[in-house]
């Protein structure tokens, strides 16, 4: 039977899968059963007045029958409902609500002077109650049908009183009542069971997109973390590669300052003293003092400016700062791998303009935005101007510009080139992700806007509006994170830069 069901498509082969659907199909709209069990149970009370049009001396009795089933039947069983225990016996709690007024109106008729003439029309409503308003699957419909029908035919004998015509006519129409019945139901629980499926089908295949989801953002989220650390890293070289430079000139300074000094302490311990030789040791001594104290200056300086920006980034916690000084210890740390690319750089920034903001934040778009520019902007080994002009919008905004006179960015990458992991140079090692960082960074924790401006071949233009204060909710530009795309580049200098 079980083989026949699922055939038919009325039964799962998973028991899980079967049990899960009868639990959903029985308890799905359960308010709107136990509505109809409560209407059922009036009206079933209610017919008593057919009764009294069909028998007024008997309608007494089988009025108190209906009441009688309604009160110790169907309405504390609509009443068990509520229990959650009993929840999970739904469908017997449903069929046993059922079967007995069924089987109780064809013992009613027999109180009723000549009922079996009328009983008919009383059956098939029950019948159409039955299989409309209340969830019922098939196998429970069907054991209805037969208990009720048997109920039916049994009280029916003892109608002596009817026809044989009579009784096929009762028997035919009831029959084909029950057969209606039966393919309603079943038609209706055979689509139920198909959205049942297609629901779970959707729900798995959501559960999978949402873990699909989390390792995709866990792993997106270890690629920034890779490429902060990368750029981080060039930055560590590049300025590893700058400080270098003073401290070899400081240490071959000391080394030539050392034989200067040996041969002078050996001129002074001969006794032989001229004044043109001493005055001219001391002047050595002098400029390889100066030279070294300017070196190891120079080295202090790049090595203070490196710390302030790396402490920035690590901590990425909010202060004031003024921008101007700020940005010259954030170029210092950028200008040693610009430098190397032979690109001019260019630095204005307006005096006064002090921010209450995240600096290591804004570090990493500034450096991003740069260095990405440099990358990108001049394939080939060509050179260009890099410019970073800051100024004030207003009493709350500042706004930032990061531009070149590059290759620019062809139309169709323009709307992509925020998007993580999408790179015109992914064959020479780039992950995409730099300009994606510099969106969210802008958008979510600096609170601004950011535009961009490029044409092939005419440059590209970065242009940052962002709040003075990001926690300042009356900073227009803290108000809404924007993105905007112009297919032509602004400025007397074009720029470019395609992608991170």
């Amino acid at each position: 039977m079980n083989d026949l069901l699922i055939k038919f498509g009325l039964r799962f082969e998973s028991p899980e899968q079967e049990t899960s659907f009868v639990r959903s199909f029985a308890l799905g709209e359960l308010r709107r059963a136990q509505a109809a069990m409560v209407l059922g149970a009036i009206v079933y009370c209610a017919f008593a007045i057919w009764d009294r049009i069909l028998d007024p001396l008997a309608w007494t009795t089988t009025f108190a029958i209906r009441a009688a089933v309604a009160a110790i039947i169907l309405l504390p069983l609509t009443a068990a409902l509520f229990l959650p225990r009993a929840r999970r016996w739904a469908e017997p709690i449903y069929l046993l609500y059922c079967v007995v007024p069924g089987c109780v109106l064809s013992i009613i008729y027999l109180f009723i002077d000549r009922g079996f003439e009328h009983s008919t029309a009383g059956m098939i409503i029950v019948i159409l109650f039955v299989s409309t308003l209340l969830p019922l699957r098939l196998p429970a419909l069907t054991v209805f049908c037969i208990t009720t029908w048997a109920c039916f035919i049994y009280c029916q004998t003892f109608a002596t009183y009817l026809t044989d015509g009579l009784r096929f006519i009762n028997n035919f129409e009831i029959g084909f009542a029950y057969v209606l019945s039966l393919y309603a139901v079943g038609a209706r629980e055979f689509q139920a069971r198909r959205q049942f499926q297609t629901s779970q089908a959707l729900q798995d295949e959501k559960e999978r997109s949402v873990a699909a989801l989390v390792e995709l953002q866990s792993t997106q989220w270890q690629l920034v973390q890779a490429e902060k650390l990368a750029s981080l890293g060039q930055l560590v070289a590049g300025v590893s590669h700058e400080v270098s430079t003073p401290l070899g000139v400081a240490l071959t300074t000391a080394t030539v300052l050392e034989g200067e000094l040996k041969m002078l302490t050996a001129t002074i311990e001969s006794s032989q003293v001229r004044r043109s030789a001493l005055t001219q040791s001391i002047a050595r001594l002098s400029e390889g003092m100066k030279l070294l104290f300017d070196n190891h200056r120079r080295a202090a300086d790049l090595v203070h400016s490196f710390k302030q920006v790396a402490t920035d980034e690590a901590n990425q916690e909010r202060r004031a700062f003024e921008i101007r000084g700020w940005l010259g210890e954030v170029m210092s740390t950028l200008q040693p791998l610009l430098d190397r690319s032979g690109h001019t750089v260019r630095v204005i920034c307006e005096d006064g303009i002090v921010a209450d903001t995240y600096p290591g934040a804004l570090a990493q778009v500034i450096r991003n935005l740069a260095l990405n520019a440099a990358v990108h902007g001049f394939p080939d080994g060509r050179t260009g101007v890099i410019e970073l002009a800051v100024s004030r919008l207003d009493d709350c905004n500042m706004r930032v510009v990061v531009a070149d006179n590059g290759a620019g960015i062809p139309p169709d990458d323009l709307p992509k080139v925020f998007d993580p992991f999408f790179t015109t140079r992914r064959d020479k090692g780039s992950t995409g992700l730099g300009l994606h960082i510099v969106f969210n960074l802008v958008v979510s924790t600096l609170k601004g806007q950011i535009d961009l401006a490029s044409e092939p071949w005419q440059g590209t233009r970065f242009t940052l509006d962002l709040p003075l204060d990001p926690e300042n909710p009356s900073s227009p530009a803290s108000k809404t994170g924007e993105f905007q795309v112009s297919h032509g580049a602004t400025g007397p200098e074009a720029r470019h830069r395609a992608l991170s």
